[in-house]
């Protein structure tokens, strides 16, 4: 068993036996080939429930930062988000985040799954920002069923301004997958734009959240 595997079985155990979580619509995650999985995002544990709850692997952006900090803890953190399937990501960099994509292309095209935050980053406020078109260039470029996600009550897991887990009952909901053409690497950005629309859209339909038609924003102390 590899530690991918007993990591995530470990999670799961976890979440079903002190959250309660409540799963429906499994049954239309893809049992074969590259797919993608574009979420809500409320809590930072999110990513780890999605990794744990979904029948295939799922790979998920990390802040660069948990795989180069120094000494034990460092060491770790860098461990666990590996064995995760984590991938580290530099925010805020133009050149970091195309490169971040390129690798996610990689890793669908060998055939697994990976997730993606429309929003690029948690919300505070429980609301569902815009989209951010990098899921519709994904979408776009490889042609793979996208898996909607709906996330619901994650957010009490771990409260905004809190550190540490509080066990919640949670829901989490997988939605129809929805296709798109295969248009490669260079494709006109109104379509990108419309295929972030539509998956958003999914979203919102599963997570049943207020829009907000902004980009949602990092805090100014976040590093």
């Amino acid at each position: 068993m590899s530690i991918y595997t007993m990591t995530r079985s470990s999670i799961r155990g976890i979440i079903h036996g002190i959250c309660r979580a409540e799963v429906t619509g499994l049954e239309n995650v893809p049992r074969q080939g590259g797919f993608i999985v574009a979420s809500n995002h409320l809590s930072f544990f999110d990513s780890l429930i999605i990794q744990a709850l979904t029948p295939r692997d799922v790979a998920f952006f990390a802040k660069a930062e948990y795989f180069t900090t120094p000494g034990v803890k460092g060491k770790l953190m860098k461990s666990f988000f590996e064995s995760v399937g984590s991938i580290p990501v530099q925010r805020g960099e133009q050149a970091a985040s195309v490169a971040a994509l390129d690798s996610l292309v990689e890793i669908i095209e060998g055939g697994s799954g990976i997730g993606i935050y429309p929003e690029g980053t948690r919300s505070r406020d429980g609301k569902l920002y815009r989209g951010r078109t990098g899921v519709g260039w994904l979408a776009l470029t490889t042609g793979v069923p996208v898996v909607p996600v709906g996330l619901i009550g994650t957010e009490k897991l771990q409260p905004a301004g809190t550190k540490g887990f509080r066990p919640a009952k949670f829901h989490i909901h997988y939605g129809q997958p929805l296709y798109f053409d295969k248009l490669g690497r260079k494709h006109p950005l109104p379509q990108r734009r419309l295929a972030t629309d539509r998956i958003v859209d999914a979203i919102a339909e599963l997570s049943g959240q207020e829009r907000v038609d902004s980009y949602n924003q990092l805090p100014p102390d976040a590093k």
